[in-house]
């Protein structure tokens, strides 16, 4: 085992708990390219097949809401059997479905490879995942590594969406699926040698701790540990309110930008791989402010920020379908919403670790996270249908937007910080 070794070189100069975040960064970037690649493959998938876009928006509808419903299982899997083993039966699921998915000639593959598989798949780099890193390895700086976590969203649309779109350009669909299994299948060995359980596992305390606390698994079934959780949970309104209003960030973000935004560009006659560019442009500035939101969250109140954060939002997307989509309007847009774009993680979950505690709070913030995918679905399928219908994406984006400034009211009905709710157990 070579973990042991390199946590002993390191000690004293950096604990290993950054190794392990960059190791999860890594694994959760890769899943985002997978999760990120139907933007760039409907209009290809279109004109191979003939699919309309409101079938391939159901198939990626479907990827978004497994990612979510199956999060709170997968995260009390991980609870079970552990992080490690969890996060690489992901991995491998991830990588059989992109790998199959270029045989594929008939709708029903596309639901069962990209649709089933993928969103089962991408449940490797849910924000259950990222929570139980962040709360197991870091005392100190525990927003700031949510953050990181997070911003893996943005970087991994940063890293592939252009790659992918000129994979598109030159060697169709299935050049992107062989590039994202090839991904994949480099990723699972990485993960396998330097991810440990714990910090305990290797001898450790968490980083800013000074005893080493074993982490114990937890008894019974996945399912069990999960819906004790929610039974926990749900007698707080503050977690139906975190559930709607994280369920308005799906909505604004991977269901609409990241399954519409390409197609909504060819609308105005920008070419995909312009697209892709104004996508990495939100990503770069989204790696930004996700890694500043989480920095903030060690220091001011998450629900604060979310206001902030929901209330720019829903004026960013209100204001860009009237913006003439210029370069100019659409540059300050992806600048704008991108420092938004996944901020709204690292708040949520810190809300849900001071509403219900570091213990509960990964498995509680996969359930928040399975409506944040509802959402997202309804988007992608939504946004789908309405462009189908109307021969527009306008009333998406203007509903999207006004979802939010709703979704920015709503967060101040929360308990602040410094009166967490009680929940009984």
């Amino acid at each position: 085992m070579i973990i042991a070794p390199i946590a002993k070189a390191c000690s004293g100069r950096l604990h290993y708990a950054w190794i392990t975040l960059a190791v999860v960064f890594t694994a959760m970037l890769a899943g985002v390219g997978v999760r990120a690649a139907p933007g760039v493959m409907i209009v290809p998938l279109q004109q191979a097949f003939g699919w309309d876009i409101s079938t391939i928006s159901g198939a990626v509808s479907l990827n978004i809401i497994l990612l979510g419903a199956t999060g709170p299982f997968l995260t009390g899997l991980m609870q079970v059997i552990g992080l490690k083993r969890t996060m690489i039966g992901c991995l491998v699921i991830l990588m059989a479905g992109t790998a199959l998915s270029t045989l594929m000639t008939q709708p029903w593959q596309l639901f069962l490879t990209w649709g089933l598989m993928v969103g089962i798949g991408s449940g490797a780099g849910a924000v259950g995942f990222a929570g139980a890193v962040a709360n197991r390895w870091f005392i100190h700086r525990a927003g700031l590594a949510m953050g990181l976590l997070t911003s893996a969203n943005a970087a991994g649309q940063l890293i592939f969406l252009p790659v992918l779109a000129l994979l598109v350009q030159h060697f169709g669909w299935q050049g992107v699926a062989i590039t994202l299994t090839a991904v994949i299948a480099v990723v699972i060995p990485m993960v396998m040698l330097l991810l440990p359980e714990s910090p305990a596992a290797i001898g450790l305390p968490a980083y800013g701790g000074s005893a080493v606390v074993p982490v114990s698994r937890a008894a019974g079934n996945p399912f069990a540990v999960a819906f004790s959780a929610l039974a926990r949970a749900s007698r707080s309104m503050d977690f139906w309110l975190l559930c709607l209003t994280f369920g308005v960030c799906g909505f604004s973000t991977n269901g609409l930008i990241n399954t519409h935004l390409i197609a909504y560009c060819a609308d105005h006659g920008i070419s995909p791989m312009k697209g892709a560019s104004l996508l990495a442009v939100i990503g770069v500035f989204s790696l930004i402010g996700s890694t500043a939101s989480g920095w903030l969250c060690d220091r001011y109140s998450p629900r604060l920020l979310l206001f902030w954060y929901y209330g720019l939002r829903g004026l960013s997307l209100v204001m860009v379908p009237f913006s003439g989509f210029d370069p100019l309007s659409l540059s300050a847009f992806a600048v704008f919403y991108g420092l938004d774009w996944v901020a709204t993680g690292p708040a949520t979950f810190a809300l849900t670790n001071e509403v219900f505690g570091r213990r509960d709070a990964p498995v509680i913030v996969s359930w928040i996270f399975a409506a944040h995918q509802v959402g997202g679905a309804m988007a992608a399928f939504g946004a789908g249908a309405v462009r189908s219908l109307s021969g527009s994406y306008l009333i998406a984006f203007v509903a999207s937007g006004l979802a939010c400034l709703l979704a920015s009211m709503l967060v101040l009905r929360m308990s602040p910080r410094g009166a967490p709710v009680a929940v009984a157990e």
